[in-house]
């Protein structure tokens, strides 16, 4: 079992930065690809960020790209999310997801695990 918490959430002014993290226990971190996802009030929950197990491989829905950053200190059993030039639209309830793969993915079902999801509120 893999537990994860989630912390760094808050409200900022468009244009701001916040850094999400992930703390993961229950088994060895190193094994297994990681993923943020985020959840906007009446939407569906969206993929946001995804890196491979090794850090090597990463992948971004295309209206964070450029402005968000996912890594992870698999030594720290964490993974990050830095987010630059945030926009009121990224308002969400951000989630932290392991999965038992290697490589990264970007579906939710691809992913076992999930933390109790962080707030993120932009204001305009």
């Amino acid at each position: 079992q893999v537990q994860l918490v989630e912390s760094g959430g808050g409200l900022v002014q468009a244009g701001g930065s916040l850094r999400l993290s992930c703390a993961a226990s229950g088994r060895t971190f190193g094994s297994g690809a990681m993923g943020w996802f985020r959840q906007a009030p009446g939407k569906a929950r969206e993929f946001v960020a995804t890196i491979s197990e090794n850090g090597g491989s990463s992948y971004y829905t295309d209206s964070v790209k450029g402005r968000f950053t996912i890594s992870r200190d698999n030594g720290k059993n964490t993974v990050y999310l830095q987010m630059n030039s945030l926009k009121p639209e990224d308002t969400a309830v951000y989630y932290c997801a392991a999965r038992l793969g290697n490589t990264a993915a970007t579906m939710d079902e691809q992913y076992s695990y999930w933390g109790q999801g962080t707030q993120v509120t932009v204001s305009s």
